[in-house]
Order: C-alpha cells, then structure tokens, then sequence
C-alpha cells in the first residue's frame, strides 16, 4: 500500500498555485462525491486570525467530557499531516491512522482525475469524507484563510460560526485593514445561523454585526453579551442570564482566557444540552493544544543551560507576538530570568512588528533558520533586532544556539522563547521529542 507522504507529494502538483482562494474547485469534486459536506454531524465552523485553535482545543474538551464524540479539522500540522483530521470517538477522539487517511487518500485521487485543485482543497475533501464516513456528534471545523472564499465555507447551515480576534496578517490575500480582513472572516456566517464573535476590536465587530444583520443571523458578542475576568485564582465567565465560577484555564496567558470565554459562549449557544457546570470545568483543565506557550522538557531540556526554562509558541504575526510578549513579562513579574529568543519567521511576516513587544523584555535574540520554502534567513532577523536594540546573533541551528547558550556561566538560568513560526514549532516538537497525539 502507497504511504500517505506519497500521496501528499501529488497533491502539492495539481495545482501552481499553493493558495488560490476560490470555491468553485471544492464544489465540483463535491458534486462529483454526491455532496458528503452535507451529511456531516452538526458543525461548529470557526474563522479568525489569532485563538482559532485554541477556542478548538477548549470546544473539544468540553464536548468530550460530555461525553460526545467530537470530529476536528485544524490546519496547518506541526509535526505530521495526520494531525489535521481527528476523528471522534467514545472516551476522546484520535488522529486519523495511516491506513485510512491512505484509503481517503485513493478514493479522492481517483475522483479527482488530476484536474487542477489546490494541496488544500484536496485534502479538504479527504478530511470531509472522512468525516462523513465516521459517525459522531460534533465536527469543529477550522478556517484555513479568511472565510469567505476559504476551502471550508462549503458548509451551508453549521450548527454555529465562530469569529476569534481579528489582527493583521495574510495581508496579501485578505487585504491590508483590519475591515476588509474581518470582512473575508465574517463571510463564514450563514443565513439564520447563531455567530459568536469574540471580543475585539470595534471595526472588526461592526463589520460582524453588519453582516449577521444581513444575514439575520443570532449575534453573541463578546465584551458585550458575555463577559471573562479572572478574580481570586478563579476563571468568572458572565453572560445576560448566568454567572460562571470556574477554575482558570490548562493553556497558560490571559489571552486563553478569551479563547476559553469564546469556547464557553458558542457551546452555551449551540449545544446548551450537552454542556454542564462539570463538563466546562473539565474542558478548561483538560484542554491541549501543541506549540501554544508550551513548556518543554524533552531532549531538548538536556541541550539547554542546567536550570533553564524553554517555551514555545507558535505565534507568527504581530497580535501573536504581542500576547506572546504579555505571557512572558507575567511569568517575569513572578520568577525574573533573562529572557532569550530563538526565533525565526516566513519571509513574508513584518519581523519588524513581530520582535516590537520584546524591547526591553529580551537580553538577547538567536536567530534560527527554518527547513521551509520561503523562509527568512537568519541574518535578516538578526539585523531587524538589533535594528530594534536587541543584541542578535545567528545560529546555524537549534542545536547549536542550544550549545551556544550551555557554554556560558549563567547567574540564574535563562528562561529560553523559541517563536516565530509554526514551522519552526514542528520542527522543535519533533526534535524534542513530543509530537501531537
């Protein structure tokens, strides 16, 4: 039997363009396939630029302490493509196996007939019919980019939209204000379908509610119609007719605590009955989700300065950097180390914006290079901090800035950030040893 690494390697020929955000191509092999988009379980559809996965990740482990069987698509993957599909199942869900994403994988290619479609849109429709192949309760299906013309917007009546907050990024594709970006977001909302948006900016909303009107689609707002603070080591989650005590949040930084409000709100909206004081408590403790201020202590622990703490987060644009930062100084308020970055981005990220909310928090920067197209070389980052007034060097890898770091006498053990991409992050997990499971 043919590997699912093969299979992959086609897909990424089928078309020239790695991004090409239209629709039409999804709803001719759909058509081809008799529409599974519309025998799926009920879907909750979420779009956003930053919280995405996480919202995900604290849906997920609400609805299975419920006891549902819960179906997720994320993208992209950190380590392996298995990673995108998650299949639901009794007792919690599980990555797709090898031999059924490979018989997905056949049935597709075979369908398609090697008309020009996207690597994305493809595996879209494997994700799809697995989906529709595998009965379960729920599926919570992730945006790839924007939403309007996104690969997912095949859905014509989810159970619910999600709109996580909107900042600048993918400018290329979704324009260059944070109204036109929210505009691509909001077109995931569907004619009389409940939208919960999460708190955010005032353009971002209004451009949400204009389009909920339009669509006479039920509006949850965050800020306004439910409220998240934390008061004496506790989560308080407030909406018009409840009032929430819970315990704070697995994923770490104040910013999880609007992902896990956002997460709270459109299950109280879209699945009242399946969740209970005990399920949203259990969500919030048992929730995962790799590369997202995760701290390491795999064999790259042993690499480091004896004593010190590595971080890692997937952010990659500005509001990502930001909480990032945020999360940081927190942790320095509580337990001072010198901060140290490793870090490397896309050639197409502002590196400028993303290294911003370090001035005055980080000693030191290594750049690190990434085994991905279109990454940025090392050099140029380095020259970008110390543009900012943050002392940089390069390092020919993570090993080796891991090395250069262990070789120095420190007085108190650094606390070590490695950031930037998603890219770098999968690379980091597998080399520590940790992949998503």
């Amino acid at each position: 039997m043919a590997r699912s690494d093969e299979f992959l390697a086609r897909f990424e020929t089928l078309h020239p363009k790695l991004i090409d955000l239209s629709l039409g191509r999804m709803e001719r092999l759909l058509a081809r396939m008799d529409n599974p988009e519309r025998r799926l379980p009920p879907v909750i559809h979420v779009a956003g630029t930053n919280g995405k996965g996480s919202t995900i990740a604290f849906m997920r482990a609400m609805l299975e302490a419920s006891g549902a069987k819960v179906h997720v698509y994320t993208s992209p993957h950190l380590v392996r493509f298995h990673e995108r599909i998650r299949l639901g199942a009794e007792g919690g869900g599980k990555l797709v196996p090898e031999e059924a994403l490979v018989e997905a994988f056949e049935r597709i290619e075979a369908l398609n007939a090697g008309e020009p479609i996207t690597f994305f849109e493809i595996t879209t429709i494997v994700a799809i019919d697995l989906f529709m192949r595998h009965p379960a309760d729920y599926l919570l299906l992730e945006v790839g980019l924007g939403g309007k013309f996104d690969t997912t917007n095949v859905i014509e009546k989810p159970l619910a939209s999600v709109i996580t907050p909107v900042s600048m990024d993918h400018k290329e594709f979704l324009g260059d204000t944070i109204t036109k970006i929210a505009g691509e977001k909001a077109g995931i909302i569907k004619q009389g379908c409940p939208v919960i948006v999460a708190p955010q900016s005032a353009e971002a909303i209004e451009v949400c509610r204009r389009e909920a009107r339009r669509k006479q689609a039920p509006l949850v707002i965050g800020g306004e119609d439910f409220q998240i603070h934390e008061e004496g080591g506790r989560l308080i989650f407030q909406a018009e007719d409840r009032l929430l005590d819970l315990p704070l949040p697995r994923l770490i930084g104040s910013h999880q605590f609007v992902n896990a409000a956002t997460a709270i709100a459109t299950l109280l909206r879209a699945a009242p009955e399946r969740v209970d004081q005990r399920a949203l408590e259990a969500g919030l403790q048992n929730a995962e989700w790799p590369a997202r201020f995760q701290r390491l202590s795999g064999k790259l622990s042993g690499l480091a300065p004896v004593g010190s703490e590595i971080w890692l987060d997937g952010g990659h644009n500005e509001d990502g950097a930001r909480v990032i930062a945020e999360t940081v100084a927190a942790l320095e308020e509580k337990s001072p180390r010198p901060l140290v970055l490793l870090m490397g981005t896309m050639a197409r990220k502002d590196v400028a914006g993303i290294l911003k909310p370090f001035v005055g928090l980080a000693q030191e920067l290594l750049a690190v290079p990434i085994d991905a197209p279109h990454s940025r070389p090392p050099a140029d980052m380095a020259a970008a901090a110390r543009g900012l007034g943050i002392p940089a060097a390069c390092a020919g890898s993570l090993a080796e800035s891991l090395a250069f770091l262990s070789a120095r006498k420190w007085p108190v053990p650094p606390r070590i950030l490695i950031a930037g991409s998603l890219y770098l992050a999968g690379e980091v997990l597998a080399a520590d040893g940790n992949p998503p499971r």
